[in-house]
Protein backbone atom coordinates (compact mmCIF):
# COMPACT_ATOMS: atom_id res chain seq x y z
CA UNK A 1 0.00 0.00 0.00
CA UNK A 2 2.53 2.33 1.22
CA UNK A 3 4.74 1.63 -2.66
CA UNK A 4 1.39 2.55 -4.63
CA UNK A 5 0.76 5.66 -2.44
CA UNK A 6 4.07 6.64 -3.16
CA UNK A 7 3.63 5.54 -6.79
CA UNK A 8 7.30 3.80 -6.77
CA UNK A 9 8.78 0.33 -6.57
CA UNK A 10 9.23 -2.13 -4.42
CA UNK A 11 10.37 -5.87 -4.73
CA UNK A 12 10.22 -8.92 -2.64
CA UNK A 13 13.51 -11.44 -2.17
CA UNK A 14 12.70 -14.99 -2.01
CA UNK A 15 15.18 -16.91 -0.16
CA UNK A 16 14.89 -20.67 0.44
CA UNK A 17 18.57 -22.31 1.52
CA UNK A 18 19.61 -25.19 -0.42
CA UNK A 19 19.90 -28.83 0.41
CA UNK A 20 18.35 -27.80 4.16
CA UNK A 21 16.97 -30.76 4.93
CA UNK A 22 20.66 -32.68 4.13
CA UNK A 23 21.98 -30.69 7.53
CA UNK A 24 18.65 -31.88 8.95
CA UNK A 25 19.14 -35.61 8.21
CA UNK A 26 22.72 -35.98 7.90
CA UNK A 27 23.42 -33.76 11.47
CA UNK A 28 20.36 -33.60 13.36
CA UNK A 29 17.69 -31.08 13.81
CA UNK A 30 19.24 -29.21 16.87
CA UNK A 31 22.16 -28.29 14.06
CA UNK A 32 19.35 -27.17 11.30
CA UNK A 33 17.92 -24.81 14.01
CA UNK A 34 20.48 -23.68 14.51
CA UNK A 35 21.84 -22.79 11.36
CA UNK A 36 18.46 -21.09 10.09
CA UNK A 37 18.87 -18.76 13.73
CA UNK A 38 22.48 -17.33 12.42
CA UNK A 39 20.99 -16.57 9.08
CA UNK A 40 18.15 -14.89 10.11
CA UNK A 41 20.66 -13.51 12.60
CA UNK A 42 23.27 -12.48 9.52
CA UNK A 43 19.84 -11.35 7.07
CA UNK A 44 18.55 -9.08 9.91
CA UNK A 45 21.75 -7.35 10.74
CA UNK A 46 22.21 -6.08 6.83
CA UNK A 47 21.72 -2.80 5.59
CA UNK A 48 18.48 -2.39 4.05
CA UNK A 49 17.25 -5.49 4.89
CA UNK A 50 16.81 -5.32 8.98
CA UNK A 51 13.37 -4.93 10.00
CA UNK A 52 12.23 -5.78 6.99
CA UNK A 53 13.27 -9.30 6.48
CA UNK A 54 10.79 -12.47 7.53
CA UNK A 55 11.04 -16.09 8.11
CA UNK A 56 8.05 -17.40 5.93
CA UNK A 57 8.13 -21.30 7.34
CA UNK A 58 10.56 -24.28 7.22
CA UNK A 59 14.10 -22.64 5.67
CA UNK A 60 12.43 -20.10 3.37
CA UNK A 61 12.64 -16.21 4.18
CA UNK A 62 11.36 -13.20 2.53
CA UNK A 63 12.97 -9.76 2.19
CA UNK A 64 10.90 -6.68 1.31
CA UNK A 65 12.98 -4.02 -0.58
CA UNK A 66 10.75 -0.77 0.19
CA UNK A 67 11.09 2.08 -2.42
CA UNK A 68 13.18 4.05 0.10
CA UNK A 69 15.83 1.06 -0.71
CA UNK A 70 14.63 -0.21 -4.13
CA UNK A 71 17.27 1.26 -5.26
CA UNK A 72 19.82 -0.88 -3.33
CA UNK A 73 18.14 -3.65 -3.97
CA UNK A 74 20.85 -5.13 -6.22
CA UNK A 75 23.60 -4.49 -3.65
CA UNK A 76 21.34 -6.14 -1.34
CA UNK A 77 21.03 -9.36 -3.53
CA UNK A 78 24.88 -9.18 -4.07
CA UNK A 79 25.27 -8.94 -0.12
CA UNK A 80 23.42 -11.85 0.96
CA UNK A 81 25.17 -13.96 -2.34
CA UNK A 82 28.53 -13.06 -0.35
CA UNK A 83 26.70 -14.05 2.86
CA UNK A 84 26.38 -17.61 1.43
CA UNK A 85 29.77 -18.11 -0.18
CA UNK A 86 31.02 -18.80 3.54
CA UNK A 87 30.75 -21.42 5.65
CA UNK A 88 28.72 -21.04 8.62
CA UNK A 89 29.89 -21.95 12.29
CA UNK A 90 27.97 -24.10 13.96
CA UNK A 91 29.03 -26.40 17.03
CA UNK A 92 32.73 -25.46 16.19
CA UNK A 93 32.51 -27.02 12.83
CA UNK A 94 32.33 -25.08 9.83
CA UNK A 95 29.76 -26.08 7.48
CA UNK A 96 28.75 -24.52 3.22
CA UNK A 97 25.14 -23.69 3.06
CA UNK A 98 23.55 -21.83 0.01
CA UNK A 99 21.06 -20.31 -1.11
CA UNK A 100 18.76 -19.79 -4.05
CA UNK A 101 16.70 -16.55 -4.79
CA UNK A 102 13.52 -15.67 -6.67
CA UNK A 103 12.97 -12.02 -7.09
CA UNK A 104 9.61 -9.96 -7.96
CA UNK A 105 8.62 -6.34 -8.33
CA UNK A 106 5.59 -4.68 -7.30
CA UNK A 107 3.42 -3.00 -8.65
CA UNK A 108 4.57 -4.18 -11.92
CA UNK A 109 4.66 -7.65 -11.78
CA UNK A 110 1.31 -8.12 -9.31
CA UNK A 111 -0.55 -6.24 -6.93
CA UNK A 112 -1.74 -8.80 -4.04
CA UNK A 113 -0.16 -10.49 -1.65
CA UNK A 114 -0.74 -14.18 -3.01
CA UNK A 115 -0.09 -13.23 -6.57
CA UNK A 116 3.71 -11.64 -5.68
CA UNK A 117 4.60 -15.02 -3.67
CA UNK A 118 3.10 -17.06 -6.28
CA UNK A 119 5.27 -15.28 -8.91
CA UNK A 120 8.39 -14.71 -6.53
CA UNK A 121 7.89 -18.67 -5.68
CA UNK A 122 8.33 -19.15 -9.91
CA UNK A 123 11.23 -17.36 -9.63
CA UNK A 124 12.97 -18.94 -6.78
CA UNK A 125 11.67 -22.56 -8.51
CA UNK A 126 13.76 -21.50 -11.66
CA UNK A 127 16.88 -20.74 -9.30
CA UNK A 128 16.58 -23.99 -8.12
CA UNK A 129 16.08 -25.61 -11.58
CA UNK A 130 19.04 -23.89 -12.85
CA UNK A 131 21.24 -25.45 -10.39
CA UNK A 132 20.61 -23.76 -7.04
CA UNK A 133 22.98 -21.59 -5.27
CA UNK A 134 22.01 -18.27 -7.64
CA UNK A 135 19.40 -15.89 -8.54
CA UNK A 136 16.45 -15.50 -11.03
CA UNK A 137 13.76 -12.70 -11.63
CA UNK A 138 10.39 -13.55 -12.28
CA UNK A 139 9.96 -13.64 -16.14
CA UNK A 140 5.76 -14.69 -17.29
CA UNK A 141 7.72 -16.69 -20.20
CA UNK A 142 8.51 -18.93 -17.03
CA UNK A 143 4.74 -18.89 -15.63
CA UNK A 144 3.90 -21.75 -18.00
CA UNK A 145 6.94 -23.94 -16.84
CA UNK A 146 5.63 -23.43 -13.54
CA UNK A 147 1.92 -24.92 -14.31
CA UNK A 148 4.47 -27.90 -16.06
CA UNK A 149 6.10 -28.23 -12.91
CA UNK A 150 2.69 -29.41 -11.26
CA UNK A 151 1.26 -31.42 -13.78
CA UNK A 152 5.07 -32.71 -13.46
CA UNK A 153 4.38 -32.68 -9.70
CA UNK A 154 0.77 -34.88 -9.84
CA UNK A 155 2.27 -37.34 -12.49
CA UNK A 156 5.79 -38.01 -10.87
CA UNK A 157 3.63 -39.27 -7.34
CA UNK A 158 0.98 -41.37 -8.98
CA UNK A 159 3.74 -42.86 -11.22
CA UNK A 160 5.90 -44.04 -8.15
CA UNK A 161 2.40 -45.11 -6.39
CA UNK A 162 1.61 -46.91 -8.94
CA UNK A 163 4.50 -49.65 -9.29
CA UNK A 164 7.11 -47.57 -11.07
CA UNK A 165 5.22 -48.46 -14.27
CA UNK A 166 6.12 -45.82 -16.25
CA UNK A 167 9.91 -45.59 -15.14
CA UNK A 168 12.16 -47.54 -17.32
CA UNK A 169 16.11 -48.65 -16.58
CA UNK A 170 18.15 -48.62 -18.93
CA UNK A 171 22.13 -49.48 -19.46
CA UNK A 172 24.96 -47.50 -21.08
CA UNK A 173 27.83 -49.80 -21.47
CA UNK A 174 31.35 -49.42 -20.01
CA UNK A 175 34.43 -50.77 -22.22
CA UNK A 176 38.02 -51.29 -21.07
CA UNK A 177 40.01 -50.26 -23.69
CA UNK A 178 43.46 -51.48 -22.62
CA UNK A 179 42.38 -54.93 -23.40
CA UNK A 180 42.08 -55.63 -27.13
CA UNK A 181 38.75 -54.85 -29.50
CA UNK A 182 37.65 -53.21 -26.27
CA UNK A 183 35.49 -55.13 -24.37
CA UNK A 184 31.96 -54.39 -22.63
CA UNK A 185 32.98 -54.74 -18.84
CA UNK A 186 29.73 -53.83 -17.19
CA UNK A 187 27.13 -50.70 -17.75
CA UNK A 188 25.66 -47.79 -15.78
CA UNK A 189 22.02 -48.20 -15.26
CA UNK A 190 20.16 -44.61 -15.71
CA UNK A 191 16.45 -43.63 -14.68
CA UNK A 192 14.33 -42.86 -17.81
CA UNK A 193 10.18 -41.77 -17.26
CA UNK A 194 7.97 -41.75 -20.07
CA UNK A 195 4.85 -40.59 -18.62
CA UNK A 196 1.52 -41.48 -20.10
CA UNK A 197 -0.19 -38.20 -19.91
CA UNK A 198 3.34 -35.62 -20.44
CA UNK A 199 5.66 -37.97 -22.31
CA UNK A 200 8.97 -38.84 -22.42
CA UNK A 201 11.10 -36.50 -19.60
CA UNK A 202 14.47 -35.87 -19.28
CA UNK A 203 15.85 -36.86 -16.25
CA UNK A 204 17.75 -33.47 -15.63
CA UNK A 205 14.22 -32.26 -16.08
CA UNK A 206 12.32 -34.75 -13.19
CA UNK A 207 15.42 -35.66 -10.83
CA UNK A 208 15.64 -32.54 -9.57
CA UNK A 209 12.19 -32.23 -8.82
CA UNK A 210 11.86 -35.62 -7.34
CA UNK A 211 14.67 -34.23 -5.02
CA UNK A 212 12.67 -31.45 -4.26
CA UNK A 213 9.50 -33.40 -3.69
CA UNK A 214 11.22 -35.81 -1.50
CA UNK A 215 10.47 -38.88 -4.10
CA UNK A 216 14.16 -40.06 -5.02
CA UNK A 217 14.65 -42.04 -2.06
CA UNK A 218 11.61 -44.91 -3.89
CA UNK A 219 12.54 -44.12 -7.32
CA UNK A 220 16.35 -44.58 -6.21
CA UNK A 221 15.20 -47.56 -4.34
CA UNK A 222 13.51 -49.11 -7.63
CA UNK A 223 16.62 -48.20 -10.35
CA UNK A 224 18.85 -49.73 -7.27
CA UNK A 225 17.29 -53.02 -7.37
CA UNK A 226 16.11 -53.56 -11.33
CA UNK A 227 20.04 -52.97 -11.56
CA UNK A 228 21.43 -55.45 -9.59
CA UNK A 229 18.52 -57.99 -11.02
CA UNK A 230 19.95 -57.55 -14.29
CA UNK A 231 23.76 -57.66 -13.48
CA UNK A 232 22.73 -61.21 -11.46
CA UNK A 233 21.09 -62.30 -15.01
CA UNK A 234 24.11 -61.05 -17.09
CA UNK A 235 26.85 -62.74 -14.87
CA UNK A 236 24.54 -65.79 -14.89
CA UNK A 237 24.20 -65.69 -18.51
CA UNK A 238 27.94 -66.58 -19.55
CA UNK A 239 29.73 -62.71 -17.78
CA UNK A 240 30.20 -63.65 -14.19
CA UNK A 241 32.95 -60.25 -13.98
CA UNK A 242 30.10 -57.60 -15.95
CA UNK A 243 29.54 -55.24 -13.41
CA UNK A 244 26.67 -52.59 -12.87
CA UNK A 245 26.98 -48.65 -11.61
CA UNK A 246 24.16 -47.33 -10.25
CA UNK A 247 23.63 -43.76 -8.43
CA UNK A 248 23.38 -42.69 -5.27
CA UNK A 249 22.17 -39.63 -4.67
CA UNK A 250 23.02 -37.42 -1.63
CA UNK A 251 19.49 -37.92 -0.12
CA UNK A 252 19.50 -41.49 -0.01
CA UNK A 253 23.01 -41.21 1.17
CA UNK A 254 21.71 -39.64 4.05
CA UNK A 255 19.30 -42.14 4.70
CA UNK A 256 19.90 -43.44 8.61
CA UNK A 257 19.02 -47.00 7.10
CA UNK A 258 20.89 -46.78 3.58
CA UNK A 259 23.79 -49.61 4.36
CA UNK A 260 21.17 -51.65 5.10
CA UNK A 261 19.01 -51.26 2.36
CA UNK A 262 22.09 -51.89 0.05
CA UNK A 263 22.94 -55.37 2.25
CA UNK A 264 19.30 -55.94 1.71
CA UNK A 265 19.14 -55.52 -2.08
CA UNK A 266 22.55 -57.56 -2.82
CA UNK A 267 20.51 -60.68 -0.24
CA UNK A 268 16.97 -60.46 -2.37
CA UNK A 269 18.71 -60.12 -5.68
CA UNK A 270 21.55 -62.57 -5.27
CA UNK A 271 24.03 -60.10 -7.13
CA UNK A 272 27.93 -60.61 -6.12
CA UNK A 273 28.13 -57.42 -3.97
CA UNK A 274 31.91 -56.99 -5.89
CA UNK A 275 29.63 -56.31 -9.17
CA UNK A 276 27.98 -53.66 -7.60
CA UNK A 277 29.72 -50.03 -7.70
CA UNK A 278 27.45 -47.04 -6.12
CA UNK A 279 28.53 -43.62 -7.70
CA UNK A 280 28.38 -40.34 -5.48
CA UNK A 281 29.20 -36.87 -6.59
CA UNK A 282 32.36 -35.53 -4.72
CA UNK A 283 30.09 -32.63 -3.37
CA UNK A 284 28.54 -35.36 -1.06
CA UNK A 285 31.50 -34.76 1.33
CA UNK A 286 31.95 -31.03 1.35
CA UNK A 287 29.76 -30.40 4.50
CA UNK A 288 30.85 -33.66 6.65
CA UNK A 289 33.46 -35.54 5.11
CA UNK A 290 34.08 -38.21 8.56
CA UNK A 291 30.41 -38.99 7.93
CA UNK A 292 30.61 -39.31 4.13
CA UNK A 293 33.50 -41.64 5.11
CA UNK A 294 31.89 -43.83 7.64
CA UNK A 295 28.81 -44.35 5.02
CA UNK A 296 31.14 -45.16 2.13
CA UNK A 297 32.91 -46.98 4.19
CA UNK A 298 30.34 -49.22 5.38
CA UNK A 299 29.04 -50.09 2.38
CA UNK A 300 32.29 -51.09 0.73
CA UNK A 301 32.70 -53.86 4.02
CA UNK A 302 29.59 -55.13 2.16
CA UNK A 303 31.92 -55.86 -1.04
CA UNK A 304 30.29 -53.12 -3.02
CA UNK A 305 32.50 -50.53 -5.15
CA UNK A 306 32.07 -47.17 -4.67
CA UNK A 307 32.85 -44.74 -7.41
CA UNK A 308 33.37 -40.59 -6.76
CA UNK A 309 31.32 -39.28 -9.93
CA UNK A 310 31.85 -35.84 -11.43
CA UNK A 311 35.14 -35.25 -10.59
CA UNK A 312 36.56 -32.36 -11.87
CA UNK A 313 33.40 -30.09 -11.38
CA UNK A 314 31.63 -28.58 -8.12
CA UNK A 315 34.25 -28.20 -5.02
CA UNK A 316 37.07 -30.59 -6.34
CA UNK A 317 39.95 -31.36 -3.90
CA UNK A 318 42.48 -33.55 -4.47
CA UNK A 319 41.92 -34.51 -1.09
CA UNK A 320 38.98 -36.15 -1.76
CA UNK A 321 40.76 -38.72 -3.49
CA UNK A 322 43.22 -39.81 -0.68
CA UNK A 323 40.37 -39.27 1.94
CA UNK A 324 37.33 -40.69 0.88
CA UNK A 325 36.86 -44.81 0.74
CA UNK A 326 36.68 -45.31 -3.17
CA UNK A 327 37.29 -47.64 -5.80
CA UNK A 328 36.58 -45.92 -9.19
CA UNK A 329 37.23 -42.05 -10.05
CA UNK A 330 35.25 -41.12 -13.18
CA UNK A 331 36.07 -37.75 -15.03
CA UNK A 332 33.64 -35.33 -16.25
CA UNK A 333 33.01 -35.14 -19.77
CA UNK A 334 33.66 -31.48 -19.88
CA UNK A 335 37.34 -32.59 -19.89
CA UNK A 336 36.91 -34.59 -22.75
CA UNK A 337 35.33 -32.40 -25.24
CA UNK A 338 38.44 -31.21 -26.25
CA UNK A 339 41.38 -34.02 -25.00
CA UNK A 340 44.16 -34.32 -27.23
CA UNK A 341 43.47 -30.24 -28.51
CA UNK A 342 43.64 -28.46 -25.16
CA UNK A 343 46.19 -29.02 -22.86
CA UNK A 344 44.60 -28.12 -19.91
CA UNK A 345 42.17 -31.10 -20.44
CA UNK A 346 44.78 -33.24 -21.58
CA UNK A 347 47.03 -32.99 -18.73
CA UNK A 348 44.20 -32.86 -15.91
CA UNK A 349 42.99 -36.37 -17.29
CA UNK A 350 47.04 -37.82 -17.33
CA UNK A 351 47.22 -36.08 -13.37
CA UNK A 352 44.16 -37.98 -12.55
CA UNK A 353 45.03 -41.34 -13.99
CA UNK A 354 48.50 -41.41 -12.89
CA UNK A 355 47.19 -40.14 -9.21
CA UNK A 356 44.58 -43.10 -9.54
CA UNK A 357 47.39 -45.46 -10.13
CA UNK A 358 48.98 -44.65 -7.57
CA UNK A 359 46.19 -45.05 -4.44
CA UNK A 360 44.93 -47.99 -6.33
CA UNK A 361 42.08 -46.91 -7.73
CA UNK A 362 40.36 -47.26 -11.68
CA UNK A 363 39.40 -44.22 -13.52
CA UNK A 364 36.49 -44.26 -15.68
CA UNK A 365 35.71 -41.54 -18.31
CA UNK A 366 32.52 -40.61 -19.26
CA UNK A 367 31.21 -38.66 -22.50
CA UNK A 368 33.45 -40.25 -24.92
CA UNK A 369 32.02 -39.24 -28.60
CA UNK A 370 34.88 -39.54 -31.05
CA UNK A 371 37.67 -41.65 -31.71
CA UNK A 372 40.32 -38.89 -31.65
CA UNK A 373 39.16 -38.73 -27.94
CA UNK A 374 39.52 -42.38 -27.41
CA UNK A 375 43.03 -42.04 -29.28
CA UNK A 376 44.15 -39.64 -27.24
CA UNK A 377 42.45 -41.24 -23.79
CA UNK A 378 44.77 -44.69 -25.05
CA UNK A 379 47.90 -42.62 -24.44
CA UNK A 380 47.33 -42.06 -20.89
CA UNK A 381 46.62 -44.67 -18.07
CA UNK A 382 42.79 -44.55 -18.58
CA UNK A 383 41.19 -48.12 -18.40
CA UNK A 384 37.47 -47.58 -18.57
CA UNK A 385 35.60 -45.14 -21.20
CA UNK A 386 31.64 -44.89 -21.13
CA UNK A 387 29.87 -42.76 -24.22
CA UNK A 388 27.90 -42.60 -26.97
CA UNK A 389 31.22 -43.52 -29.30
CA UNK A 390 31.31 -46.80 -27.90
CA UNK A 391 27.25 -46.90 -27.17
CA UNK A 392 24.24 -45.38 -25.85
CA UNK A 393 21.97 -46.20 -23.03
CA UNK A 394 20.02 -49.21 -24.31
CA UNK A 395 16.91 -51.02 -23.17
CA UNK A 396 17.82 -53.82 -20.80
CA UNK A 397 16.38 -56.14 -23.75
CA UNK A 398 18.75 -54.24 -27.02
CA UNK A 399 21.52 -54.64 -24.37
CA UNK A 400 21.19 -58.03 -23.75
CA UNK A 401 21.25 -58.93 -27.91
CA UNK A 402 24.60 -56.59 -28.36
CA UNK A 403 26.76 -57.46 -25.48
CA UNK A 404 25.13 -61.07 -23.82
Amino acid sequence: HATVRSGGESAILYIDLDDFNHINDGLGHHVGDLLLQNVADALGHMDGVAGHCYRLGGDEFAVIVTTRHIEQRDAMIRNIQNLFSRPWLLQGTEYYCTMSMGVVRFPTEGDTVEELIKKADIALYAAKCSGKNRVEFYDENVESTSFRRLDMEKNMRNATNNAFSEFEVVYQPIVDVTRESNPCVGAEALIRWNSGELGLIAPTDFIPLAEYLGLINPIGAYVLEEACKRCKYWNDMGHPDYKVNVNLSVVQLLQNDIVEQVRSVIKRTGIVPENLTLEVTEGLAINDMSRMKKILSEIRALGVRVALDDFGTGYSSLNHIREMPIDVIKIDRCFIIDIGKDEFSTAFVKMVAELAQTIGVHVCVEGVETKEQVDALKQTKIQLIQGFYFGKPLHKEEFDEKYL
